[in-house]
């Protein structure tokens, strides 16, 4: 295997967690996922999001640097790939859409105190999902506090992730995943699996499921 440490993203409901739980199996790597629903501010942060930003943010960014942190201590000497469901700074660009902006500044310092220490993975791998899909996988897996987030919202984060990526020229599989049917349909795995086999420049390549 090529990359050792692959990161997944994408928006809401985009199948992130599902595929890592697939390459994870497949590849025999360790597994990290976000701890989302220990985050005791997170249905509070759907009701009133003015009041609850600040510490939903900020719990979450301590649970991801904890959990990235304890990675990097203990080297798993039977398991040499890590598969994460996340970016360690999305942290950054969610406070960014939810923070007023002194909140954002004061969050940001924090950011770089803590994100130098960590590894930043050897490729990101986005799954590209239109809103409508994702408003519908939502409804699908029925988390009572999602079920209100407005397209709005959801086309912000997408927004914010391409831009990031293309800003930043980080080494991306970029997957159209509109009809990925990760569970049901090995040979859209089977793309993302191929696809880690190879070696790829920093930037974006784009793939498409069949």
């Amino acid at each position: 295997m090529k990359h050792h440490f692959i990161t997944i993203e994408g928006n809401i409901g985009a199948g992130k967690t599902t595929l890592s739980h697939l390459l994870a199996k497949r590849l025999n790597a360790r597994l990290i996922l976000e701890e989302f629903a220990d985050n005791p501010f997170l249905s509070k942060f759907y009701e009133n999001p003015g009041q609850y930003a600040f510490p939903l943010e900020l719990f979450f960014m301590a649970e991801r640097f904890k959990q990235l942190k304890d990675m990097i201590h203990t080297k798993d000497l039977f398991q040499h790939v890590t598969v994460s469901d996340y970016l360690f700074t999305k942290c950054l660009l969610f406070a960014k859409l939810n923070l007023p902006e002194e909140e954002f500044r004061l969050y940001q310092k924090l950011f770089d105190i803590i994100h130098q220490q960590l590894i930043f993975p050897d490729i990101l791998i986005y799954l590209h999902v239109p809103v409508h899909t994702l408003q519908k996988n939502i409804r699908k897996r029925n988390r009572q506090y999602e079920q209100s987030i407005p397209d709005e919202y959801l086309f912000n984060i997408q927004e914010t992730y391409t831009n990031y990526i293309k800003q930043h020229n980080i080494k991306t599989l970029f997957v159209d995943a509109s009809n990925a049917d990760f569970l049901g349909n090995e040979s859209h795995v089977n793309v993302i699996l191929d696809a880690l086999e190879k070696d790829f420049d920093n930037g974006q390549h784009y793939f498409t499921l069949p």
